[in-house]
């Protein structure tokens, strides 16, 4: 039903900045919940941040104060707004989406909806 893709991911230096982009499509994107993942190589899938339909917002307490996320219901899109980035943020991203009213914001488990992931590497 739903189609997530994400944009901006890239190379860039220690203590830069990039902003990924989410957009959906194929649903009714303002009664969804968004949340960003990441996964680096050799590693488990770890939660970086998540806005539910009612504007709740958290982060995981690592990049909290460094990265900021934002949904646009006009614009049907989610970005994660990464500052300060350190090389142990280097991962390749995941957009994900639920629709259930239920759920643990931040498992993996509790959304049904994941884009194809955009690379994020930082360099030192």
């Amino acid at each position: 039903q739903v189609q997530l893709v994400e944009s901006g991911g890239g190379l860039v230096q220690a203590g830069g900045s990039l902003r990924l982009s989410c957009a959906a499509s194929g649903g009714t994107f303002s009664s969804y919940s968004m949340a960003w993942f990441r996964q680096a190589p050799g590693k488990e899938r770890q939660f970086a941040a998540a806005v539910t339909r009612n504007g709740i917002i958290q982060y995981a307490d690592s990049l909290k104060g460094r990265f900021t996320i934002a949904r646009d219901n006009a614009k049907n899109t989610v970005d994660l707004q990464m500052n300060s980035l350190k090389p142990e943020d280097t991962a390749v991203y995941y957009c994900s989406a639920t629709g259930r009213t239920r759920w643990d914001i931040r498992r993996g488990e509790g959304y049904d909806y994941w884009g194809q992931g955009t690379q994020v590497t930082v360099s030192s």
